[in-house]
């Protein structure tokens, strides 16, 4: 591990560079065994595991042994309900230990931190949820980044976490994350935006619908034929197949006339972004921000952006070899950065000047 990168994309400041190969030894442990060094009511509940070795599909089975002690690590499913929509999510862990919440981007789910989150159970106890529209929560009639907000808000209150609550949100859900620090801040004790790319005032969120994040829904006869169809987005290659399989799987369900996705294909339409900018610079709890460093959305303007409209302080971390995806393409990579920066804000007080409001 590197944290003296200067000059490298980012190129000041509080930059940091994992690669691959110097995670894996750290990942490769159980997850319940690894530390970092690092200065600086009405709900249902059911209990998983779901018994993972008879359902592993020959992709799952090659998978390596971290990915699959991680998958089958023991988590709770539980369900609530927010302003009307019924909202699932996930929690593994201690419910003693400091919250740590999850974020899925759009069209996505909770179990794209399946195999991420029981490598953060030895400091907290860990959630991941499922936005309405997405996963195995409800659809609304409409969505809105302040209703994401305050489904993110319940949750964490559901699940038990107190003022010491980290929120971690990729993509799409780092644009919700930082609207639930907006917002709730003052329950949090930090927010990490994963290639969450946010723009200056100036940048025209709206497009043409058929460039929507999420397209129409079509049915395939059966699962496989599904299965065939999961693609990333944006587009980008993706080497971990079991990654891949194991997503695609999680993704489907089934409907009448065969399979379909999850998501309710309609959330866009009226969706609005917001400006994040100005949410972004009205932040008061502690920001993190890790990208990878060849992601298609994030780049050197933008890292050039959020570093002026923030300060020193705030780490940004590049994870090499990575896209947009970074946490499918370099997963250990990931933990690791993720797991520093999470510890150096265990042990050090905030930095940032939070009186200082840039627009620029």
């Amino acid at each position: 591990m590197r944290d003296d990168a200067v000059g490298n994309k980012a190129g000041r400041g509080a930059l940091f560079i994992l690669s691959h190969a110097s995670a894996t030894a750290i990942a490769e442990r159980p997850p319940f065994a690894i530390r970092v060094a690092f200065r600086a009511n009405l709900f249902h509940q059911s209990l998983v595991p779901d018994n993972l070795a008879s359902k592993m599909t020959p992709e799952e089975i090659q998978a390596p042994g971290w990915f699959k002690r991680a998958v089958s690590m023991p988590r709770e499913s539980r369900s609530i309900t927010v302003e009307g929509c019924p909202i699932h999510y996930l929690r593994w862990g201690d419910i003693s230990k400091p919250g740590l919440l999850l974020v899925h981007g759009s069209g996505a789910h909770a179990h794209w931190w399946d195999f991420i989150a029981p490598y953060f159970t030895d400091h907290n106890c860990v959630a991941a949820l499922d936005l309405s529209g997405m996963g195995d929560s409800g659809y609304r009639q409409s969505y809105s980044s302040e209703l994401f907000a305050r489904e993110i808000s319940s949750v964490c209150d559901d699940a038990g976490f107190k003022q010491d609550t980290i929120i971690v949100g990729h993509s799409f859900g780092g644009f919700v994350t930082l609207k639930t620090g907006l917002i709730y801040g003052e329950k949090l004790k930090g927010v990490v935006l994963v290639d969450a790319p946010v723009r200056p005032p100036d940048y025209e969120w709206e497009r043409d619908p058929k460039y929507s994040p999420i397209q129409p829904k079509k049915i395939y006869p059966d699962l496989q034929t599904a299965l065939s169809r999961f693609r990333l987005v944006p587009a980008q290659p993706c080497e971990h197949k079991f990654i891949m399989d194991y997503l695609a799987r999680h993704s489907l369900a089934q409907v009448e006339g065969g399979w379909s996705w999850k998501f309710d294909d309609a959330l866009f339409k009226s969706f609005r972004m917001g400006q994040t900018s100005e949410d972004l610079s009205n932040l008061a709890c502690r920001v993190g921000v890790i990208y990878g460093e060849n992601s298609q959305l994030f780049s050197q303007d933008i890292v050039d952006y959020m570093f002026k409209v923030l300060d020193r302080s705030v780490p940004f971390v590049a994870i090499p070899e990575a896209n947009h995806h970074l946490f499918l393409d370099q997963p250990l990579a990931f933990i690791s950065a993720l797991r520093a920066v999470l510890a150096e804000w265990r042990h050090s007080k905030p930095q940032r000047d939070r009186t200082r409001v840039s627009h620029d």
